[in-house]
């Protein structure tokens, strides 16, 4: 693999494995898409409304996935559903909700409505990815907080019904500065969140660099985000610059863009995919997504965790390899896809990879799962 200095961005990607799912050390050659499934728009699911859906999993114990919603409880409490998703080598059938449950807090009360953040003292659950416990069957979460409250994100540990069990400290520099003069980036913080495929540590990926960090993507240049490798009590093992590729392209007049890592799945020691979602704006207000997966390999990458900012410092940040641009898949609409994870193996002994999609509850985005198998060398 080609190495890359500072920000530097090339393009590469190797191999993948998942736990229980998939075996440790598996490479992936390519991904073959099998199928869509969607889930119509505000569908309704034992009084909740469906959507935002941020975080995916499988659990390999019971055959069933769970789908995290980023609902900051403002239309139902923060939750999680339990699916079940039924597809052959050749279709993707079927997506069937069998359960919704709740997050909750240490007393266990659901996280409250916006206007209940400041009575409750100071807590939002905004969720973006959500794995099983390998090891025990509960489910680990992230929350961005709220950079606009001085509310700091967060990662706990939730029983499968959804009480809360733990939470892991989080290092000084993936927390809520004052001033915001360091620091993570409001709503561009904790998004990618992964077990090590032996279940015996956590990779931590932020949306976008510390405030120290440098500026976030732009046009003309990619941008280094912090990916951090914790052990199950949160000490810091490693940590890592992941090289966030430009925007991919230009927004129309006085629109926006932005581009980021949606979320990371360890497959190996040292290896992770990554998906990087770009989102620009067009002339007509519509936003457009730009969605790729790749393998960081981050063996001969610089342990960055001394390193203060890395804006002016030399390091080497991960490599990368490009494993699919969604655009070659031609779908009639791709929308904000926010989460993935590895499934059963099919009958010829192959991987499956599910990918979910964020609709932010809005009429015109879609809650797509898009159903591949990953083929090995």
């Amino acid at each position: 693999m080609e190495r890359l200095t500072m920000w530097a961005v090339v393009l590469c990607l190797a191999g993948c494995a998942a736990g229980e799912v998939v075996p440790a050390g598996r490479d992936v050659a390519a991904l073959r898409f099998i199928g869509e499934q969607r889930i119509a728009w505000k569908a309704q699911f034992q009084g909740t409304t469906i959507g935002g859906l941020s975080g995916i999993d499988y659990d390999a114990a019971n055959g069933s996935w769970i789908l995290a919603s980023d609902d900051r409880s403002a239309t139902n409490p923060a939750r999680f559903y339990r699916a079940t998703l039924r597809f052959t080598p050749s279709s993707f059938d079927a997506v069937e909700l069998t359960a919704v449950r709740y997050f909750r807090q240490g007393d266990g009360s659901t996280y409250p409505v916006e206007h209940e953040r400041a009575q409750a003292g100071g807590v939002v659950a905004d969720i973006e990815s959500a794995r099983i416990d390998p090891r025990d069957g509960t489910i680990w979460y992230t929350s961005e907080g709220d950079g606009r409250l001085g509310l700091d994100p967060f990662l706990r540990q939730a029983d499968a019904a959804g009480l809360l069990r733990a939470e892991l400290p989080l290092p000084a520099s993936l927390r809520e500065w004052p001033g915001h003069e360091r620091g993570v980036r409001n709503n561009l913080n904790l998004e990618g969140l992964s077990f090590a495929p032996d279940g015996a540590s956590l990779w931590l990926a932020l949306e976008a660099p510390l405030v120290e960090d440098g500026l976030p993507p732009t046009l003309d240049h990619g941008a280094p985000a912090r990916i951090t490798h914790l052990d199950r009590a949160g000490k810091v093992l490693a940590q890592y610059a992941y090289p966030i590729g430009a925007i991919p392209a230009r927004p129309g007049n006085g629109m926006a863009a932005d581009t980021g890592i949606s979320e990371i799945l360890a497959t190996g020691p040292r290896t992770l995919l990554v998906l990087e979602r770009s989102a620009v704006q067009g002339d007509e207000g519509r936003y457009r997504n730009h969605i790729r997966l790749y393998e960081a390999d981050l063996r001969q990458a610089s342990d960055i965790r001394g390193v203060p900012a890395l804006a002016g410092a030399t390091f080497a940040p991960a490599a990368k390899r490009l494993v699919l641009d969604f655009a070659a898949l031609g779908l009639p609409m791709l929308d904000n896809v926010e989460g993935f994870a590895f499934g059963p193996p099919l009958p010829n002994g192959h991987a499956t990879l599910v990918f979910v999609t964020d609709d932010n509850f809005s009429k015109r985005q879609v809650t797509q799962l898009l159903l591949f198998e990953v083929l090995p060398p």
